[in-house]
C-alpha cells in the first residue's frame, strides 16, 4: 500500500473516541512513515461543507455510539464524507453496553461514500452520561490493543472484501436501543436538556464548544435547538454549572451503571 497521509478522523464530544482514533491513526503514520492529520468534526462549523478524501489517504474513522447507533443527529454528516478510494477503518467508541449495529452501520456508510474499508474496532470508553461506567477508559490496556490493531491492520496489507461482511451486527442495521422504565415502559429523553446552576459565569465556553450550536452565546441557560446528551458541555464547563436533572434521563442514567459498569467489555478487532 503507498500511503500518503494517514488521518485520525473523529467525533469525540468527551474526547474518548478521539483518544481511541488518535493512538490507532498515530501508530499507523509511524508504520507507514506517512504524516499524521487530524479531521475533527465535533463542532458544528466543521460539518458545513462535506469532507473529502483522496486515495493515498487511510482515514481511521471514529464515531461514538449513541443508543446502539452512531448518532442519528450525526449519520446525515456522515454519509456526506467522500471516500474517493482512500481507504478507511471505521471505530465506534460505547459505553460499556453494547454497540448494537453502530459499527455495522459505520462501515456500510463509508463503503459506500467511496471507501475501501481495511479493519474495523469497537472499543468500550467511559459513558458520556457516566462518572462511574467504563469509567477511565480508554485505559492504558485498550491503548495498548489499539496500537497492536494498527498493527495488524497494517500487516494485512491490501483489502480483501468491505469489512462489512465481518462486523458484528445487522444489515440492514435495526432500530435505535429504547431504553425502558421498571415496567417495561419505553422512555423517551429525546426533547431532554441541560440545565444551568447559578455559578454560571456566561464565559461561552459551551455555546463555542456546543456540538450542535445549540447554547445561545449570550444566554449559556438558554438552548436555541436540538440536544444530543453528549455531556460535552457537562464536562467542560470550567465552574460545574452544566447538569440533568430529568427524572427520565436520571432513571436511564442509574439503570446503565447499575447493569452495564461490570463486567469489562474488551475491544473488538475486525480485519
Amino acid at each position: 500500500m503507498k500511503i500518503n497521509t494517514v488521518w485520525a478522523a473523529y467525533f469525540s464530544a468527551t474526547d474518548t473516541t478521539r483518544k481511541v482514533v488518535t493512538q490507532i491513526a498515530r501508530r499507523l503514520a509511524h508504520q507507514t512513515g506517512a504524516p499524521l492529520e487530524t479531521f475533527d468534526f465535533t463542532l458544528p462549523q466543521v460539518r458545513k461543507e462535506p469532507k473529502a478524501f483522496a486515495e493515498g489517504d487511510l482515514v481511521v474513522f471514529g464515531t461514538p455510539v449513541y443508543a446502539g447507533r452512531v448518532p442519528n443527529l450525526l449519520i446525515k454528516y456522515v454519509a456526506s464524507v467522500q471516500g474517493n478510494g482512500a481507504l478507511a477503518v471505521p471505530v465506534v467508541c460505547y459505553g460499556n453496553r453494547n454497540y448494537d449495529d453502530a459499527l455495522m452501520e459505520l462501515c456500510l456508510t463509508l463503503e459506500g461514500n467511496g471507501f475501501t474499508t481495511l479493519g474495523a474496532g469497537a472499543f468500550a470508553c467511559q459513558h458520556s452520561f457516566s462518572q462511574t461506567q467504563a469509567a477511565g477508559r480508554p485505559d492504558l490496556s485498550d491503548l495498548t490493543i489499539a496500537s497492536g490493531f494498527a498493527d495488524q491492520v497494517w500487516r494485512k496489507g491490501g483489502a480483501d472484501g468491505p469489512i462489512s461482511a465481518k462486523v458484528k451486527g445487522n444489515n440492514p442495521v435495526g432500530p435505535y436501543y429504547t431504553p425502558r422504565d421498571r415496567h417495561g415502559n419505553p422512555i423517551n429523553i429525546l426533547k431532554v436538556k441541560p440545565l444551568t446552576t447559578e455559578d454560571c459565569t456566561n464565559c461561552g465556553k459551551c455555546a463555542r464548544e456546543c456540538p450542535l450550536g445549540s447554547i445561545d452565546p449570550e444566554n449559556a441557560a438558554q438552548l436555541t435547538g436540538p440536544c444530543m446528551k453528549c455531556n460535552r458541555c457537562v464536562r467542560h464547563c470550567p465552574k460545574g454549572a452544566k447538569y440533568f436533572d430529568d427524572p427520565n434521563y436520571l432513571y436511564h442514567k442509574t439503570e446503565l451503571e447499575e447493569q452495564f459498569t461490570w463486567p469489562r467489555k474488551e475491544p473488538e478487532l475486525f480485519l
